[in-house]
């Protein structure tokens, strides 16, 4: 179930406690994997009741969905403003020094993994991860086609989903990496994935 708060101060309280719920989730979700994070326990970390956790979200999976959508609307975010950008490409290369620190973030990995493990499993969850993924890539997609329009390069589909699917499977090889050594040099890995990239994106063929 989900609250329709009316005025203002509503709607920021109402945002405010749904921030609360999900940061103690996905603690959770982090430190006892989904089956073992119950409502109960998130209530607990979050500071209120589990029948207050429930006005906001149905279940488990209302949650992830929430957390799901809050990762998509700021990767969706950071492509309009790329899209936006004088120097596309420069945008591009810039912004991904940011992706490889944050997935190589143990706790953000161990969170990611932990809920694309879920989706392995449960249909549901899968359902939401699926629909997320397809937003991404079209808008990652879309960028790629801009920048290299710009550069005079082909902009075929059969080129874009191929680019789009290779950086994608580079930044979320970085989530197993965070995890198996989280002692890496990340300056090193950055400056390495911002020449990789350079060079897949702008290949003319």
């Amino acid at each position: 179930m989900t609250t329709d708060p009316c005025t203002p101060a509503e709607r920021s309280r109402a945002a405010s406690r749904r921030a609360q719920i999900l940061q103690a989730a996905s603690d959770c979700f982090h430190d006892h994997g989904f089956h073992g994070a119950s409502i109960s326990l998130i209530s607990k970390a979050a500071g209120m009741s589990a029948g207050h956790i429930y006005h906001y979200f149905e279940n488990k999976e209302a949650i992830i969905a929430a957390i799901v959508e809050r990762d998509l609307d700021r990767l969706l975010t950071l492509s309009a403003e790329m899209r936006a950008a004088s120097d596309v490409l420069e945008a591009l290369i810039g912004r991904a020094a940011e992706g490889v620190i944050d997935n190589l973030d143990p706790r953000t990995a161990g969170l990611k993994v932990e809920i694309v493990a879920e989706a392995s499993r449960n249909p549901a969850v899968a359902k939401i991860v699926r629909a997320a993924d397809r937003c991404c890539m079209s808008s990652l997609s879309e960028t790629l086609r801009i920048l290299r329009a710009n550069k005079g390069h082909s902009t075929d589909d059969a080129t874009l989903q191929g680019m789009t699917e290779v950086l994608a499977s580079m930044f979320e090889g970085l989530l197993l990496r965070a995890i198996r050594n989280p002692d890496l040099d990340r300056d090193r890995v950055v400056a390495i994935f911002q020449r990789v990239i350079r060079q897949l994106v702008t290949d003319p063929n």
